[in-house]
């Protein structure tokens, strides 16, 4: 297994400890979806080279990685409460949706910002400034409303 059970709780641990601090699930979601999304896309880029394909290959990595963390964190009882909601979707799973969203906007960006200076960074490490700035931007809205 990629991920074992163990690592899938300590995550909904993590989760649980930001809710302890007081960060909202929507700002913890956004996190969370990021990283579940960079997880899908090192498995696509670990399996290109490995030359292993299957049919639906990245349908299927993608429901892989966002149900191993969803389906426990339902299970005992993160996502779903009633009381925690936000536009009528459960705040966790909002955040993550967003998170994954607003990244992968960050890496279509930064990847124009690259193609539009010929294939060279502006700054160093914009690679990963970009995609860290859209997801503070994006936690700092939330915080705003909630």
């Amino acid at each position: 297994m990629p991920v074992c059970p163990v690592c899938t709780i300590t995550i909904a641990g993590g989760v649980g400890l930001c809710r302890y601090v007081g960060i909202d699930d929507l700002i913890s979601g956004v996190w969370i979806g990021a990283l579940i999304f960079s997880l899908f896309l090192w498995t696509i880029n670990w399996l290109n080279k490995k030359n292993i394909k299957f049919l639906f290959r990245k349908p299927l990595i993608f429901l892989f990685w966002y149900g191993l963390l969803i389906f426990p964190l339902m299970k005992i009882g993160i996502i779903g409460h009633p009381a925690n909601k936000f536009l009528g979707v459960d705040k966790l799973i909002f955040g993550i949706f967003s998170g994954t969203v607003v990244f992968l906007v960050s890496i279509l960006f930064e990847n124009y910002l690259r193609k539009k200076n010929q294939g060279r960074v502006y700054f160093k490490f914009q690679k990963v400034i970009v995609p860290i700035l859209f997801l503070i931007f994006l936690s700092l809205i939330f915080w705003k409303i909630c």
